[in-house]
């Protein structure tokens, strides 16, 4: 159950902030309309991704994506763009991840 919340949690941040990233993309660096419209395909299917959560708590399951957001747009930037986080960036990163690790699979009573 825990493996399968992390992988949804991981195609969610691959389909946001790729989507994201393919809509600066296509307006920032001029690469066009087909680049946008992919971008407006990913973060669409992301919403869907968001819902397969076993949680029946939105609140709970974005707040926690949150994090994994962070992190992830972090490593994308290092993959797509070249971006050097600093030991502070990695901190943080790492301080957002625990708090989805206590938001999402604490045990609750």
């Amino acid at each position: 159950m825990i493996f399968r919340s992390i992988a949804l949690f991981a195609l969610a941040a691959l389909l946001e902030i790729g989507g994201a990233w393919l809509i600066w993309q296509g307006v920032r660096e001029h690469r066009g309309y087909l680049w946008i419209g992919a971008g407006v395909v990913a973060l669409g299917l992301y919403g869907f991704v968001a819902t397969l959560q076993s949680d029946a708590n939105f609140g709970r399951i974005l707040a926690a994506y949150g994090g994994v957001f962070v992190a992830g747009s972090l490593a994308w930037g290092m993959v797509a763009d070249g971006y050097r986080p600093d030991r502070y960036d990695v901190i943080g990163a790492l301080i957002c991840l625990a708090g989805v690790g206590v938001i999402m699979y604490a045990p609750r009573g």
